[in-house]
C-alpha cells in the first residue's frame, strides 16, 4: 500500500512538472513573438513625433504627412526619391527634377504664393534656410493660418545631406527609404574617392558660376571646395566663400581645368576658349574647359555623389578611363 501511495504522488508530481515545463515554454515561444510585434509596431508607428527645424521650431506630427509642398529644389528631389509622389501636391517654379516634378502644382520662388498654398491644405511645407530673410513673412503667414512649417537646414557639406536626407525620412515616415538612399550616395561617393586615390598629379581647377565680365568662382568654405578637397584636387581661388575673379587673374593663375557651372550661357565651353589671352592657358591648350550640370553639384540631394563623380570626371577624366 505504501508502494502504491509513492507511486501516486510521484505520478502527481510528474503532471506538475510537465505542465509547469509547458507553461513555461510557452511563455517563452510567446515571448519573442510579443518582443517582435513591439518592435514591428514601433518601426510602423513612428507617429506621434516631434522635429526640431533649422530655425529651433518644434514641429509635431500626429501621422505621417498625406499633403506634401515643397518649396525649393533639393527638398523636392529628396521627397521623390523617397517615393513621395502622390503626397507631393505643390513644388517650386523652378523645380525640373524629377521629371514627375514638372507636373505638379506651382507655388512660385523665393517669392511663393501664400493663398494658394493654403488652399491646397498641406500637412507639411518643407521650406529651407536658405529662403530666410526673403520669406520670412510668407513663412509666418503660414505658420498664421496653421500648416506645419518645417525649414529644412541649409547643409554644407555631404555628411549634413545625409542628415537632411535622415529628417526629411523620419517627417514623412520614410526612415528606411531615407537610410537606403544615404547607404547608395555613401557607396558612390567611396567608389569615386578609389578612383580618384591613385592620381599622382594634383590639377589646378578654376570653377566659374558664371560668365565675364563677372566672373564669380567658390573658394574656401564651400560646398565645391569641398569636393575638390574630396578628390585631391587644387582650387586657384583662395578666398573664404564666393568671389569675383577677373580674366586676367584667371590668365595669370593658368588653371589646368575649368569647369563651367552655368548653362545661361548658349556655346558656353567655346566662348570661355575664346577670351582675351586664354588661348594660353592649359586648360584651354589641353581641352580641359568642360561645363558640368549644376543642378547635380548644387543641389544637396540624392544626386549629389553623381555629382562629385562629374566634377572627379572632369577633372581627372584618366582616373575613370575617359
Amino acid at each position: 500500500m505504501k508502494k502504491m501511495w509513492q507511486l501516486w504522488l510521484t505520478a502527481i508530481l510528474a503532471t506538475f512538472l510537465l505542465a509547469a515545463c509547458g507553461t513555461e515554454n510557452a511563455e517563452k515561444d510567446n515571448k519573442p513573438a510579443t518582443e517582435n510585434t513591439q518592435k514591428e509596431e514601433t518601426t510602423e508607428a513612428a507617429f506621434p513625433l516631434t522635429l526640431k527645424d533649422a530655425v529651433g521650431n518644434d514641429i509635431t506630427l500626429e501621422k505621417a504627412p498625406e499633403t506634401i509642398v515643397s518649396m525649393i529644389p533639393s527638398n523636392t528631389e529628396i521627397l521623390f526619391a523617397l517615393g513621395l509622389n502622390d503626397e507631393i501636391v505643390g513644388v517650386n517654379d523652378w523645380d525640373n527634377y524629377p521629371e514627375e516634378a514638372l507636373e505638379k502644382e506651382k507655388i512660385g520662388g523665393q517669392e511663393f504664393n501664400v493663398e494658394k498654398i493654403v488652399s491646397m491644405t498641406p500637412d507639411i511645407v518643407f521650406a529651407h534656410e536658405s529662403m530666410l530673410g526673403i520669406s520670412d513673412e510668407g513663412l509666418q503667414q503660414l505658420r498664421d493660418a496653421g500648416i506645419n512649417v518645417f525649414v529644412v537646414k541649409n547643409a554644407a557639406d555631404f555628411e549634413e545631406t545625409y542628415e537632411t536626407i535622415e529628417t526629411i525620412g523620419k517627417a514623412t515616415g520614410k526612415t528606411e527609404e531615407a537610410a537606403a538612399i544615404i547607404e547608395d550616395m555613401k557607396a558612390k561617393v567611396e567608389e569615386v574617392l578609389a578612383k580618384t586615390a591613385t592620381v599622382e598629379n594634383k590639377k589646378r581647377v578654376l570653377i566659374e558660376n558664371s560668365d565675364a565680365p563677372e566672373i564669380y568662382a567658390p573658394g574656401k568654405n564651400t560646398f565645391m571646395q569641398e569636393m575638390l578637397d574630396m578628390i585631391g584636387a587644387e582650387n586657384i581661388v583662395t578666398e573664404e566663400g564666393w568671389a569675383m575673379i577677373s580674366p586676367e587673374e584667371i590668365v595669370s593663375q593658368n588653371p589646368d581645368v575649368i569647369l563651367i557651372m552655368y548653362s545661361y550661357v548658349p556655346d558656353i565651353v567655346e566662348s570661355v576658349k575664346k577670351r582675351d589671352g586664354f588661348g594660353d592657358i592649359t586648360a584651354v591648350k589641353e581641352d580641359a574647359v568642360v561645363q558640368v550640370d549644376e543642378d547635380i553639384t548644387s543641389r544637396t540631394g540624392p544626386r549629389l555623389a553623381i555629382g562629385l563623380e562629374e566634377v572627379a570626371k572632369a577633372i581627372y577624366p584618366e582616373a575613370f578611363g575617359e
